[in-house]
């Protein structure tokens, strides 16, 4: 296992289902944290984080929003790597642009910018496999994804699947803004993601687990 003993890292949405792990198994390879959550004074979204091992010495909550440029730039100075996870994940929305693309995209964007500032080396974005499968091309076993594959807007707005298009322009957000200022990124990709709980709250993922379980869901 490496270690991370020395490093400072930050992940943003701290507080989030794979966020949560992230900074657990962060500390637990040594490293110091610092991790943004909307909101610093909200006991759900924090205490979590702090009953970790190494919280104590090793994390650092940072208040940040990501519809609000610059207020990353406190939490990534300093850092040798950042994890970006934060990103809106609802399936029934009112106002797709507010709820969700504005969030996701201009969120990516005020997180990559306050890296630049910083001079980070490598930023690390869970995007989703939403961002790649819904595009109209086949998907039978001869087919070969690659990284040149992304969801179409077109497809997505056609069919109101507002989250898929939200996680597809922010990726596309993000690869255009690494090869126009030369940032290294990566973005992972992973389909639904289920397990054990760190945070008090039901994330998108395993409540619609619940809700087969309690049959108030059957497709």
């Amino acid at each position: 296992m490496s270690s991370g003993m020395g490093k400072v890292v930050c992940v943003t949405g701290a507080s989030g289902y794979i966020a949560s792990w992230l900074v657990k198994l962060l500390l637990h390879r040594g490293y110091t944290v610092r991790a943004t959550v909307r909101d610093t004074a909200d006991p759900k979204r924090t205490l979590h984080l702090q009953a970790l091992d190494g919280a104590k010495d090793r994390l650092h909550l940072f208040k940040a929003s990501l519809l609000e440029e610059g207020s990353f730039d406190a939490a990534v100075a300093g850092c040798d790597c950042v994890f970006h996870t934060a990103s809106p994940f609802y399936h029934n929305v009112k106002d797709p642009k507010a709820e969700l693309l504005d969030p996701a995209v201009n969120g990516t964007l005020n997180v990559l910018r306050s890296c630049k500032k910083a001079s980070i080396k490598r930023v690390i974005i869970t995007s989703s496999m939403a961002a790649v499968a819904y595009n109209g091309k086949p998907r039978t076993p001869d087919v070969v994804v690659d990284e040149t594959w992304f969801s179409s807007a077109e497809v997505c707005e056609k069919n109101e699947q507002w989250y898929v298009l939200s996680k597809t322009l922010a990726e596309e957000a993000a690869w255009k803004f690494a090869n126009d200022n030369g940032f290294e990124i990566v973005t992972i990709n992973p389909a639904m993601v289920i397990g054990p709980l760190l945070q008090p709250t039901l994330n998108t993922s395993v409540e619609a687990i619940l809700k087969f379980i309690n049959g108030s869901s059957s497709t």
